[in-house]
């Protein structure tokens, strides 16, 4: 009898039983993970009446990658530049919800009598609900449109970067046992700096590799070049004490910044897929139904501090960030679940050894109820938001509609802003640069030229040489690159006090620079040569050579910055020629007193409107809807006019509140594209400017003031002294303080401030 290795047979045992619960689950319309949980269950040592898997072990093995491959899946869909565009507003609600639920989480634990450490991991636990559970409702809900869906995907977005760290913390605090607050600073601190030093070296190395190895990689070559270089990372970022999982995501976020990131998420979906299904599997094999009924009021007590905590607090900072209260509410009743990544945190707890294992089918129980309550917490959402308002007092809600509306009141970014955020990206992403350098000196150089040379002044001098001629373009920028120039200059010319200020930033820095040169000598000479002789001589090298370390530098940071745009660069080229702006429409911030945002429909080939014209369709004046746009093809239309006809597959720019939208929707016959991404339209957004002596509008009248012709948009509404007027007419004048919503082109729009 041939001998077949017990891994392969559970392997079959796990694929099969996993494939038949994939299929009902599909059949009932429930979340996948359920499903794959409910198959390790059968599987698993705590029923006898069915197969059972053999090696433990190596199983354990198969879901520690699985892991990594979820995490690595997750940093492809991530990219930092994501982060940057979900905006103020889902950040602000993410960060109350998160600090919220997490102290709540592990103050119930250590009430019902927990360990410390199981207590800690259960707030990290609850602090993420689920993207795929929460995509699912809203799909079956056809709820997609609403503006606050767009809230909850940011929400959802800052949380996974959160629960990345918060897994880096909990493994460290774990492993030393350290939980003072200064460790936990030095450990954020580390962080901090690998996180930025590999994305600098990442974004800097990898696209011009895969740009230059472009011709030489197809499907197999580039599936295993990814796998490489997630493995490789993770090797990396265990070796300077994070986890598996935080080197996984960060270079799955590095290969996001690439124009071979959808190529790589689409080869490496297969490998994820299948991983993850042993992962999830191995989760439901740690279920001991003993244990849930034994368990069963932590599983209650959870579960409602899910329900009701999350609901609590992500409503209260949604209000926070200055989201209407009806928006607030429904942003708050489709966060109430537990996500997917608790199960991950769960099984880092158990191989670290610092967890109990009941946590497992605590959690997997509390899980599956807020699974199933979360289409129907979504789906109530605008009920409970009716209830609260006939309860709250009158002058309450008024107060709220208040603070609501004052923050959206939005001003032009001060020069000083933003001389100071220029100052501050410059020190920081040079000084990363040069602390690292520093340690790759006195870590791998000097013990390499140690075991080479033998003459201990020649050792030395070699390797300052090196150090610092490689260190000398960032050492020029640390002390000489001029930030953010206009503003400077604006700053400079403008008002002469303020060149007291702007010549401290400058000597600062200039001595920073000069003390960080010391005190790298000073590690190779004593204390005496280095500031009477070393330090003088190599600033007037670098003074001597200036220009051509500015020119050095430059080339530089032109490749970091080619590269980092190279994904959007790329797309644009091939959608358009006209410029493209990085950020895309963030609706969240924009018109929400009124609930209205933009939505991008498609015109159905079968319309009855099909070849009328806009005047014809008297849309605006029957349902209170604005057109922005129309994409036909490759032509974009701005702000069409009244004689522009709508074609077949046309694709409109719509601006309506949700109301709105429901009576529309039907005559217009649309096939949503919302919550797809459309590189063709990032150059329109939905913008408010605020009528001050920047653009000088006062006064003019929306016609007078040729904002269409400047904008290639429209003035959709103006609010004055906290009343607001909807689709004002085209005689209405400008006033100041007057916050203006337009629809068009957005540097256009950012170009009335300097008119």
């Amino acid at each position: 009898m041939v001998h077949l290795p017990k891994l392969i047979a559970d392997l079959a045992l796990i694929l099969i039983t996993g494939a038949i619960t994939t299929l009902l689950f599909r059949k009932i319309k429930q979340p996948l993970v359920l499903g794959y949980i409910i198959a390790g269950f059968f599987v698993g040592p705590h029923l006898s009446i069915t197969p059972t898997v053999a090696d433990n072990d190596n199983i354990k093995t198969l879901a520690e990658i699985g892991v990594i491959f979820l995490l690595f899946s997750l940093g492809l869909e991530f990219s930092f530049k994501k982060l940057l565009r979900v905006g103020g507003a889902a950040s602000i609600t993410a960060f109350v919800e998160i600090a919220f639920i997490t102290v709540t989480g592990y103050i119930l634990a250590r009430w019902m009598g927990w360990s410390f450490m199981d207590s800690l991991f259960l707030g990290g636990m609850l602090a993420s609900s689920s993207t795929t559970i929460i995509i699912r409702a809203f799909d079956e809900l056809g709820i997609k449109t609403k503006q606050y869906v767009r809230v909850v995907f940011g929400v959802l977005v800052v949380e996974d970067i959160v629960v990345i760290l918060l897994m880096v913390l909990l493994s460290t605090m774990a492993v030393s046992k350290q939980f003072q607050g200064m460790e936990l600073l030095f450990t954020v601190t580390k962080l901090l700096f690998f996180l930025a030093l590999w994305f600098l070296a990442g974004i800097f190395l990898l696209p011009t590799f895969l740009k230059k190895a472009k011709k030489l990689l197809d499907d197999e070559a580039l599936l295993i070049l990814s796998i490489g270089l997630c493995l490789g990372m993770v090797v990396v970022a265990t070796q300077v004490g994070f986890s598996a999982e935080l080197g996984a995501f960060i270079m799955g976020s590095i290969m996001a910044e690439t124009t071979s990131a959808e190529k790589v998420e689409h080869i490496i979906k297969p490998v994820k897929d299948l991983f993850a299904a042993v992962f999830f599997v191995s989760v439901g094999m740690m279920i001991d139904p003993q244990a849930i009924v034994q368990y069963g009021w932590p599983v209650l007590w959870i579960t409602l501090l899910t329900l009701f905590g999350k609901l609590f607090s992500t409503t209260l900072g949604a209000l926070i960030s200055g989201q209407p209260l009806k928006q607030s509410v429904q942003v708050g009743m489709s966060m109430a679940q537990i996500g997917e990544f608790a199960f991950i945190v769960a099984t880092l707890g158990l191989s670290l050894g610092v967890t109990s294992d009941f946590i497992f089918p605590v959690v997997v129980g509390a899980s599956a109820i807020t699974t199933f309550t979360t289409p129907y917490m979504i789906k109530f959402s605008e009920p409970v938001y009716n209830f609260i308002v006939k309860h709250l007092p009158a002058k309450w809600v008024i107060a709220l509609s208040h603070y609501s509306s004052g923050a959206q009141h939005i001003q032009a970014e001060s020069n000083w802003k933003v001389v100071m955020k220029s100052y501050a990206s410059i020190m920081i992403t040079n000084g990363i640069i040069l602390i690292a350098l520093f340690l790759i000196s006195v870590n791998f150089l000097m013990p390499f030229l140690n075991e080479h040379i033998e003459n201990s002044l020649l050792n030395k001098v070699t390797g300052l040489v090196i150090t610092l001629g490689v260190s000398a373009p960032f050492l020029w920028a640390l002390m000489a690159k001029k930030p953010a120039i206009s503003a400077y200059k604006e700053l400079w010319l403008v008002n002469k006090y303020n060149r007291g200020p702007l010549l401290v930033l400058e000597i600062s820095r200039n001595i920073i620079g000069i003390l960080l040169i010391g005190f790298w000598v000073n590690g190779f000479f004593s204390t005496k040569i280095t500031f009477l002789i070393a330090v003088p001589l190599i600033i007037i090298v670098m003074l001597l050579f200036s220009k051509r370390i500015q020119a050095f530098y430059q080339r530089i940071e032109g490749r970091f910055l080619s590269n980092l745009n190279a994904r959007e660069k790329l797309a644009g080229e091939k959608q358009a020629e006209k410029n493209r702006v990085q950020n895309r429409f963030n609706p969240q911030s924009d018109l929400s007193p009124w609930d209205a945002h933009m939505i991008d429909m498609e015109v159905n080939p079968q319309a009855e409107y099909i070849g009328k014209t806009l005047v014809e369709l008297a849309w605006r004046e029957k349902y209170g809807i604005n057109i922005a746009y129309i994409k036909r093809g490759e032509k974009l239309i701005y702000a069409p006019g009244r004689n522009n006809r709508l074609l077949p597959f046309d694709h409109i720019g719509i601006i309506a509140t949700d109301d709105q939208m429901q009576t529309f929707r039907p005559v217009f016959d649309a096939i949503e594209t919302v919550g797809k991404t459309n590189e063709q339209l990032d150059d329109i957004v939905l913008q408010k400017i605020v009528v001050d002596e920047h653009n000088k509008l006062k006064g003019l009248s929306i016609r007078d003031s040729h904002i269409r012709e400047k904008t290639n948009g429209l003035v959709v509404g103006i609010e004055r002294d906290k009343e607001r007027v909807l689709n004002p007419d085209s005689t209405t004048n400008f006033e100041w303080g007057d916050i203006v919503w337009i629809v068009g082109e957005r540097k256009k729009i950012h170009q009335l401030h300097s008119v």
